[in-house]
């Protein structure tokens, strides 16, 4: 079978703890799986936020149980993610965190029109080996999905904690003339997740890329 999209993640069965297996029951609630049920979702929200490789979902999670007037996308491929952000969904009752599993290059590629308000992406998979980097999330062709996807003035967050991977993304950000680099993001100066606590414990910096689609 060939697939649309070059496979940007390892498909892999994590670890669960009883209480990720338990949340995980309780999915179908809170999960969307296209760009129809994104349209039913978003009624009565003021912006909509997709972040995309949640982890296991403490970005997301803070930012939703602060402005409950946003609906908040959350875009992951691991059971154990999944299962975490759940139980926090759960335990805090918010009605205003969805989630989305697989590949989310395919649903984005349904959009026909500009929908989200911002888009964060926090260290997605670095594919480290030289002949893994055609595998990589972050490049030209996806800031193009990305600036179909986005509203006029809305922005778009990414990260790594690899730096040739930042030299490949600030190419491709020079590539495409559709957005702004903006010097400040609430994303950036948000708290680190478990992933980046753990490249920064090993050495690794952070790598912003704060973006504003303007045209």
């Amino acid at each position: 079978m060939r697939h649309k999209f070059l496979p940007s993640f390892v498909q892999r069965k994590g670890r669960l703890t009883k209480s990720q297996e338990k949340n995980l029951l309780s999915l179908s609630k809170y999960q969307i799986s296209s760009y129809s049920e994104i349209l039913a979702a978003k009624t009565n929200f003021k912006k909509i936020i997709l972040e995309i490789g949640f982890g296991n979902g403490e970005n997301i999670f803070k930012f939703a149980k602060n402005n409950l007037e946003n609906l908040y996308i959350g875009s992951e491929v691991y059971a154990s993610g999944i299962g975490q952000l759940l139980g926090d969904i759960i335990s805090n009752d918010l009605d205003n965190v969805k989630i989305m599993t697989g590949d989310i290059r395919l649903i984005l590629d349904e959009i026909t029109e500009p929908i989200f308000d911002h888009v964060v992406i926090i260290c997605p998979d670095p594919w480290p080996k030289l002949k893994h980097h055609k595998r990589r999330m972050l490049n030209n062709d996806f800031l193009h999905l990305m600036h179909r996807t986005i509203k006029d003035g809305g922005h778009l967050f990414m990260s790594t904690d690899w730096e040739n991977y930042s030299e490949s993304i600030e190419e491709a950000i020079n590539q495409n003339k559709g957005f702004l680099r903006l010097k400040n993001s609430i994303y950036k100066e948000a708290d680190l997740t478990k992933f980046q606590q753990r490249a920064v414990k090993e050495g690794r910096k952070i790598y912003p890329f704060p973006l504003q689609k303007i045209s």
